[in-house]
C-alpha cells in the first residue's frame, strides 16, 4: 500500500511540475514560431482579417438579405482557399472558382435533359449521369498532369455537381441556389485574392529564390566544417542521437529534403502575377538546380560519414594531409558562396569562380599524397603478418585447450566418468562464453592490422572531396544556366564580392499547412 502510495504521490507531483512549464512552454513556442518566420504573424492577421469581411454578409442586415443562409460558403471558401503565399491561393481559387461553374453548367444540362422525361426514367437518367460522370472525373484524377495542378478544381467539381444533379430531382428552385452558391463562392475567393495579393503578398517565387540560395550557403558551411573537424586536434564525443545539432547535419538537411518542396514552389510561381522582374525567371530551372545540388550533397552526407567510421586514420597521419585539405574544402566553400551571391544579386558568376587557388590545392593534395607511399603502400606489411599470426595461434591454442582430453586424465570408474561429464559442460560454457566475446576481438584486430587499415579511410575521405570539385562544376553549370535564361546582369570587374554565410534562413516547408482539399 506505501508503494502505491507513493507512486501515486510522485505522478501528482510530475503532473503538477507540467502544468506549472506548461504557460512557459506555449509562450516560447509562440515566441519562436514567430521569431523564425516573422512573416507567418503576418499571414495570421490576413487570415483573421478575411474572415472578419466575410463574416460581415451575416453580420450586415442589407447584405444578409440579398445572399441569405448560402452566404456560409463565402466562409468556408475563405477557411479552404486562403494559404500562406499567393501562388498556392490563386491556384485554389481558381480551381474552386472553375470547378463549381463547370460542374453547374453540366448539371444544368443533365437536368434540362431529363425533365421532358417521367419520374422513373428521370430518376434512372440522373443515376447513370452520376455514376459516369463520378467515375470519369475520379480516374481523370490519377492523370499526372491533372493530379499536380488541377485536382482540387476536379474534387470541387464532383462535390457540386452531385449537390445540384441529385438535389434537382426534389428541389423546384435548385437554379436558383446554384446562382446563390456561385455568387457567394466568387465572393470568398475574392477577398483571398485581395488579402494575399494586395495586403503585405507573401510570393513563392521569392521562398524558392531564398531557399535555393540558403540551401547553397549550408553545403558550404557543411563542407568547411566537416574537413576542419576530421582535421581537428581534439577528439570529439560521439553525437549519434543528436545529429539534429550537428551543424554540419543542418547544412545539408534542407538539401536532400527539398525535391517536394521545390517543385510545389515553382508550381505556385508559375500562377503568380508578373509583381516584378522575379517572374521572369524559369522557376523550372530552379527544380532542376535543386536536383544537381541533391546529387552534391549526397557526396557531403558521405563526406560526413567519415568521420563517424569505426576504423580511423590516425591523427598524425591525417596531420600530413591538413593544410591541402582544408585549402580544397575552403576553396569549394568560397565558390558555392558566390553561386549563392551571384543567384541572389541576379547577376553572373565571376569567370574566376573557379580560380587558380582550387587547383593549386589540389595540386598540394596530389603532390602530399605522392609524399607517402610507403603509407598508402603498405609500410606496416611485417606487423600485420605478425598480428594475423599471432591472432591464429591464440585461437589455435584455445582451440586444442577446449577440444584436447590426455589419456592420463581417462578413469575407468563412476567418479571419473561423472569428473569427465562436468569438465565437457564446463568447458561447453566457456566456449558458449569466448563465441560471444573473443570472436569480434579477434575480428576487429584482423580488420585493423590489414595493409591498408590505416590509409583506406583517408584515402575514402580524400577521394570524396576531390569528387565534391568534380561535382561542383555540375552546379556552375546549372547555376549559369539560370542566369542565361533568366537575363542576370553580367559581373562587371568592379563588383564587390562579400562572402557571409551568416544570412538568416527561413524553412519554408514549415509555413505550408496541412492541406484541407477535401474539405468544403
Amino acid at each position: 500500500m506505501a508503494t502505491s502510495k507513493e507512486r501515486w504521490e510522485k505522478n501528482i507531483h510530475v503532473l503538477d511540475e507540467k502544468i506549472k512549464k506548461f504557460p512557459g512552454f506555449v509562450w516560447q513556442t509562440t515566441w519562436r514560431v514567430g521569431r523564425d518566420d516573422p512573416r507567418r504573424v503576418i499571414h495570421a492577421f490576413k487570415v483573421g482579417l478575411a474572415l472578419t469581411l466575410v463574416s460581415l454578409l451575416y453580420l450586415v442586415e442589407p447584405l444578409f438579405e440579398g445572399i441569405g443562409q448560402n452566404a456560409i460558403w463565402a466562409v468556408m471558401t475563405v477557411v479552404v482557399v486562403l494559404e500562406f503565399t499567393a501562388g498556392a491561393t490563386l491556384i485554389k481559387g481558381l480551381n474552386r472558382g472553375l470547378g463549381t461553374l463547370l460542374a453547374g453548367s453540366l448539371a444544368f444540362a443533365i437536368k434540362y435533359i431529363a425533365q421532358e422525361t417521367g419520374n422513373v426514367f428521370r430518376a434512372i437518367f440522373i443515376g447513370a449521369a452520376v455514376f459516369v460522370i463520378g467515375a470519369a472525373a475520379t480516374y481523370i484524377r490519377f492523370f499526372p498532369y491533372v493530379k499536380k495542378n488541377y485536382d482540387y478544381g476536379v474534387v470541387i467539381f464532383l462535390l457540386t455537381f452531385n449537390l445540384i444533379t441529385v438535389s434537382s430531382f426534389r428541389v423546384s428552385n435548385v437554379l436558383k441556389i446554384a446562382h446563390e452558391r456561385f455568387y457567394t463562392i466568387a465572393i470568398g475567393c475574392g477577398i483571398c485574392l485581395l488579402m494575399s495579393l494586395l495586403v503585405f503578398p507573401i510570393w513563392s517565387g521569392e521562398d524558392l529564390h531564398n531557399s535555393t540560395v540558403s540551401k547553397l550557403e549550408g553545403l558550404a558551411k557543411s563542407i568547411e566544417a566537416c574537413v576542419n573537424e576530421y582535421f581537428s586536434d581534439v577528439e570529439k564525443e560521439d553525437t549519434q542521437d543528436k545529429s539534429s545539432e550537428d551543424p554540419i547535419y543542418k547544412g545539408y538537411k534542407n538539401v536532400l529534403d527539398s525535391k517536394s518542396q521545390d517543385e510545389t514552389l515553382a508550381l505556385h510561381a508559375s500562377w503568380e502575377p508578373r509583381h516584378s522582374r522575379h517572374c521572369r525567371y524559369p522557376w523550372q530551372q530552379y527544380v532542376k538546380l535543386g536536383a544537381v545540388l541533391r546529387h552534391f550533397g549526397y557526396t557531403v552526407v558521405a563526406l560526413h560519414g567519415c568521420l563517424r567510421t569505426e576504423i580511423q586514420t590516425p591523427r598524425s597521419c591525417r596531420a600530413l594531409f591538413k593544410d591541402p585539405c582544408i585549402r580544397v574544402a575552403s576553396e569549394v566553400s568560397k565558390a558555392l558562396v558566390e553561386l549563392a551571391n551571384s543567384i541572389r544579386n541576379h547577376r553572373h558568376c565571376s569567370p574566376e569562380i573557379l580560380s587558380d587557388h582550387l587547383h593549386e590545392a589540389l595540386q598540394d593534395l596530389n603532390t602530399a599524397i605522392k609524399s607517402q607511399p610507403r603509407l598508402f603502400l603498405g609500410s606496416n606489411h611485417n606487423q600485420a603478418t605478425n598480428m594475423l599470426a599471432l591472432a591464429a595461434a591464440h585461437a589455435r591454442q584455445k582451440q586444442e585447450k577446449d577440444h584436447g582430453v590426455s589419456l592420463s586424465s581417462v578413469k575407468t570408474d563412476s567418479s571419473a566418468l561423472f569428473e569427465w561429464k562436468t569438465k565437457r559442460a564446463n568447458n561447453e560454457q566457456s566456449r558458449e562464453a569466448e563465441r560471444k566475446v573473443l570472436r569480434p576481438q579477434l575480428s576487429k584486430i584482423a580488420i585493423t592490422s590489414l595493409e591498408f587499415s590505416e590509409a583506406l579511410p583517408f584515402a575514402a575521405f580524400a577521394s570524396l572531396l576531390v569528387e565534391i570539385v568534380a561535382r561542383l562544376d555540375n552546379v556552375i553549370e546549372e547555376v549559369e544556366e539560370l542566369g542565361r535564361i533568366a537575363c542576370f546582369k553580367e559581373f562587371k570587374p568592379g563588383d564587390e564580392i562579400v562572402f557571409n554565410c551568416e544570412t538568416p534562413k527561413v524553412n519554408v516547408s514549415q509555413n505550408h499547412l496541412p492541406s484541407t482539399d477535401g474539405a468544403e
